[in-house]
């Protein structure tokens, strides 16, 4: 059995989350705060990010991205239709490009800064650049936030899933990255209806369902976080 070390409002372990939900894999979750860099996961990963994945044979892989390219190497094959990262090379180079615009580009637009402001700042102590949240952090994520979701409607209303017919990663880590803003109520959903619905159909699969069980400690999410009708 594999081991995941994660962040549960780091998206880019949700991705790898959602992703082996899918996959029909249970991995013993092990929480990490990076921000803790305790000595024995630095040992796991030197870089102290999450998230990480253990196999059970002692093979360390590491981020998000190295992940997926890992399973679909590794379990691909055996998904048959369900396999997130399509065969064809155009197909692959597609949901490559939408991968990293929601892991590198979206993360560091969006999620990177409400998270570190709205939430792991709240347990951070000042050694470790805990404290007030940066507003100006907050008011430019909140208005990029914005573009990325007409961009995401953009492609919904021309394919069923963001990268093309079918589902893949590129609809997870979308979906994982969203769940986190949508926790703190900084998605405008009434931008953008073609998008929303997108996100209704992702919420509602079997493989959402833990990410939509987690809460940060003294925070409620968003009235509708958890309403798979939205």
């Amino acid at each position: 059995m594999a081991t995941l070390y994660h962040f549960p409002f780091c998206a880019n372990s949700r991705f790898v989350r959602l992703v082996l939900a899918e996959m029909g894999m249970e991995p013993i979750l092990v929480e990490e705060r990076p921000w803790d860099r305790r000595d024995e996961f630095l040992l796991v990963n030197p870089a102290g990010t999450t998230p990480v994945l253990l196999e059970q044979g002692g093979l360390v892989v590491p981020g998000a991205g190295l992940i997926a390219e890992y399973l679909d190497e590794t379990r691909g094959l055996g998904l048959s239709g369900r396999r997130l990262l399509p065969e064809a090379t155009a197909d692959r180079v597609e949901v490559r490009r939408l991968l990293d615009w929601f892991l590198v580009k979206f993360e560091s637009e969006v999620t990177g800064y409400l998270v570190t402001e709205k939430i792991s700042k709240r347990f951070m102590t000042s050694s470790e650049g805990g404290g007030p949240p940066d507003m100006n952090a907050i008011r430019a994520a909140r208005t990029n936030v914005r573009y990325h979701l007409k961009y995401i409607g953009y492609l919904i209303a021309r394919r069923r899933w963001i990268a093309g017919d079918h589902l893949t990663y590129a609809d997870l880590a979308a979906a994982a990255h969203l769940s986190c803003v949508d926790y703190l109520g900084d998605v405008p959903w009434d931008e953008d209806e073609i998008a929303r619905d997108w996100y209704a159909r992702m919420k509602s699969r079997p493989s959402f369902r833990a990410l939509l069980a987690d809460r940060v400690p003294g925070m409620a999410p968003a009235d509708h976080y958890a309403d798979l009708d939205f």
